[in-house]
């Protein structure tokens, strides 16, 4: 019930924090600018877009290979939330006539466009692979949970690295704050799924 109840407070700050986010402008505390489409700014959303797509469906991969209810909890939570954000994300760039899409590699608004290789669909740290994600989707029971477990807490280290550089580097001010939620909440689903994975014996991927 422990986890439960974390999980169930994580997702509901989170939930507030968005709804809270989404009634600000465009140019919020960004001195009523435009970000431009080679802006931190412009490149945290369309990237971190692109990488909350893949947790959500993860998230939905498992609920569909589990029948243990705190997993399935913590995958619905995890994708109702990176979906919500998605969205407001992608509505900024709408909002700023921003093209969702770049020539660049992805994480060039880091000064990491070489980062990730983008081989076999890892387009960004933290991202699974195509094959991890066929892998993901042929599990059963507790290996479905573990390896869903141990992907998605890489996949929050990835998110909170560039989360952390949208920080340091974006400058409208309603987008920073919501990647230092994302920061925050993802530093706990991460310390939470490292019990979960105990549970289970396992342990995080090296």
């Amino acid at each position: 019930m422990r986890h439960v109840g974390l999980i169930a407070g994580a997702a509901t700050a989170a939930l507030v924090a968005a709804g809270a986010i989404t009634y600000a402008v465009a140019g919020d505390d960004g001195g009523g600018r435009t970000p431009s489409a080679e802006s931190a700014d412009a490149g945290f959303a369309r990237d971190m877009a692109v990488h909350h797509q893949q947790a959500v469906e993860m998230s939905y991969i498992v609920r569909d290979r589990t029948k243990d209810e705190e997993v399935r909890r913590l995958a619905y939570d995890i994708a109702q939330t990176q979906a919500n954000q998605r969205g407001m994300m992608l509505g900024w760039l709408d909002l700023w006539g921003l093209p969702k899409v770049s020539s660049e590699p992805p994480m060039t608004w880091m000064d990491m466009g070489g980062m990730a290789s983008g081989k076999d669909g890892a387009l960004m740290p933290g991202m699974a692979t195509n094959s991890e994600m066929k892998k993901l989707g042929e599990l059963d029971g507790k290996q479905a949970e573990v390896f869903y477990l141990q992907l998605m807490t890489d996949h929050h280290k990835g998110g909170i690295h560039m989360a952390e550089g949208c920080v340091a580097k974006c400058q409208v001010g309603v987008e920073k704050r919501l990647a230092q939620g994302m920061v925050d909440a993802q530093q706990s689903e991460i310390s939470l799924m490292a019990d979960m994975l105990k549970e289970r014996g396992a342990t995080p991927r090296a």
